[in-house]
């Protein structure tokens, strides 16, 4: 099974998509949501709405991104991370996916 690219706490690999998804978490979930082939508009309407209808959201989304990547985890873990780092795991899973785009750095380093 193959692992997360970058760890639950890595917002910080890509600034840019980390304020993004602190003050749009809806707009970056959506896109999440979307990568995996769920509603884009739903998903991210699921995150204003809040509640446990996020958290199953999220927590679904999250499975899917496991899923398409190979990772191993349980829809419990999946739970578990929605309700205690929802933010965090949002950044996580567009990470995954390349959705945030390369990190300035990083862009720099390879030149």
């Amino acid at each position: 099974m193959a692992e997360w690219k970058h760890g639950l706490f890595g917002c910080f690999d890509n600034c840019g998509l980390c304020v993004k998804s602190y003050f749009c978490p809806c707009l970056v979930f959506g896109q999440v949501a979307e990568a995996v082939g769920e509603s884009c508009a739903l998903c991210g309407a699921c995150v204003i709405i809040g509640g446990p209808v996020a958290i199953y959201a999220l927590a679904k989304v999250r499975g899917l991104v496991r899923e398409k990547s190979g990772i191993e985890g349980s829809f419990g873990s999946d739970i578990l991370m929605a309700w205690c780092c929802s933010l965090c795991t949002i950044v996580q899973e567009a990470q995954e996916l390349d959705l945030g785009g390369e990190a300035p750095a990083q862009s720099i380093a390879r030149e």
